[in-house]
């Protein structure tokens, strides 16, 4: 594939024969599940401070430890795929997730919960790499994988929005631990389809990149490690100190050890293609306001206003149905146009949204929180197809695996340093707290916009 490739209109596509759709079937569902356990805990997390006695450290634990074991261990997850053949690193991903969901609905204690996380996370560490992969040797044509990764988009895009309204309504009816062991039913829909989809190649046996692994686990322990704690230990506890020095030296570490590795988990020089770099940058920058600010407006709804979980989760449900919109229109729109104006006019969009949170302040009424996170569902759905587009359009195939868990490394690593350093700010006052993250998250989507309209342009 050409760089022209990318921003050109493509000629019509041929149809889809039926094992790409089950493929596409497969590879949507599992990227559902991992993406709606990003989300659907947070309307959980009072109860689970009640049922578990868990603080606020903890509960950003519950969340952040998902996040982080994801982020880390995609990078191998890509190469794995890469390596045994997507469609069977898939399977096998999607295994692990079910199990490590039925001990986190059997938890007793925070730790059990949190340990259990984070095995979840290394399960959708090794599956969702390998989905993107999936749809990329399933769809050659540029125009219909634009199109399927909109379709694929969805499910996950829609899932992430819509995981506060699903968990309010599981958490009313039938519990908390029923946010976890609905996986159960979701993992055995996908492993189904999973029989169906289309197989793909194994590639060639490089040797798996365990100091650059190492480095990754290191840089993103440290650095989230202080970014929660910071709040509670303080910001010069030796501890946190400690996990800063750790996570920049970890990150330096990485950065020169891929340069030199004779078998790099991330080949350097997939970042000299300016889309694949600047969808990288969207991707943290995208999370990175997503999830910390869902993480922040769920506690403020629930604690602060003295919502239920159902109520909670109901406010969500515009942005939800907004987003399941975009992403699909932002994947033939992608198809149409290339990724870099749908990554420009997704962030911006997403950004007013923030704005619109931030004008509206902490006595918003219902009405104007369901306008205000409208357009967050917009930027945000229309954005995913883009980023996710550009990165597998600027690689070759057998790359594939490594430049999708590049791109969603980038993704839970944002993730998971919002829900940590916006749980941090809102340690002492909340509102306040509040406020100082919204400008915070709108700031770096304009940032990350601008980035991309300067940069992210293509050249033969």
């Amino acid at each position: 594939m050409t760089a022209k490739d990318l921003t050109a209109p493509s000629l019509p596509a041929p149809a889809a024969t039926s094992t790409a759709r089950w493929t596409l079937f497969a590879a949507s569902f599992g990227f559902l599940m991992v993406s709606l356990d990003a989300t659907i805990v947070n309307v959980a997390l009072p109860t689970l401070s009640d049922k578990l006695g868990a603080g606020l450290s903890q509960l950003q634990w519950v969340v952040a430890g998902y996040t982080l074991t994801f982020a880390a261990l995609q990078l191998v997850g890509g190469s794995l795929s890469d390596r045994l053949g997507a469609r069977r690193a898939f399977a096998a991903g999607l295994g692990l997730f079910i199990v490590a969901s039925l001990a986190c609905g059997l938890a007793t204690s925070p730790g059990m919960l949190i340990a259990a996380r984070f095995i979840q996370g290394i399960g959708a560490a090794v599956q969702l790499p390998a989905s993107l992969a999936m749809i990329r040797h399933a769809y050659p044509d540029g125009a219909a994988r634009s199109r399927a990764i909109g379709v694929w988009a969805s499910a996950g895009g829609g899932a992430v929005a819509a995981g506060p309204v699903v968990g309010g309504l599981l958490l009313v009816w039938l519990g908390w631990r029923s946010l976890f062991l609905v996986n159960l039913l979701i993992g055995a829909v996908g492993l189904l389809a999973t029989l169906r989809a289309a197989g793909t190649r194994v590639g060639r046996a490089r040797r798996l990149d365990v100091p650059g692994q190492v480095l990754v686990i290191v840089a993103l322990a440290g650095l989230v490690f202080a970014l929660i704690e910071g709040g509670t230990l303080g910001w010069d506890a030796p501890a946190v100190v400690a996990g800063l020095v750790l996570g920049v030296a970890g990150a330096v570490s990485f950065v020169l050890w891929e340069r030199r590795a004779p078998e790099p988990m991330l080949p350097m020089r997939l970042f000299s293609h300016p889309m694949f770099s600047t969808a990288s940058i969207a991707g943290f920058v995208q999370n990175f306001s997503y999830y910390g600010i869902v993480f922040l407006l769920s506690l403020f709804l629930q604690d602060e206003r003295g919502y239920s979980a159902l109520e909670t989760g109901l406010l969500f449900l515009p942005m939800s149905v907004a987003a399941m919109v975009s992403n699909l229109w932002g994947g033939r729109l992608t198809a149409r146009l290339g990724p870099r104006i749908p990554l420009i006019g997704g962030q911006f969009v997403f950004a007013l949204g923030l704005f619109a949170l931030l004008l509206a302040g902490p006595h918003a009424s219902d009405w104007q929180i369901w306008l205000a996170t409208v357009p967050v569902g917009i930027g945000g759905g229309a954005a995913v197809p883009a980023m996710s587009g550009a990165v597998l359009g600027a690689v070759e195939p057998e790359y594939a695996g490594v430049a999708s868990a590049e791109l969603n490394t980038a993704r839970q690593v944002g993730g998971a340093v919002g829900v940590a350093l916006f749980g941090t700010l809102v340690a002492g006052v909340f509102a306040s707290g509040l406020r100082i993250s919204l400008i915070i998250a709108a700031l770096a989507l304009c940032g990350s916009s601008l980035v991309t309209a300067r940069w992210g342009r293509v050249h033969d």
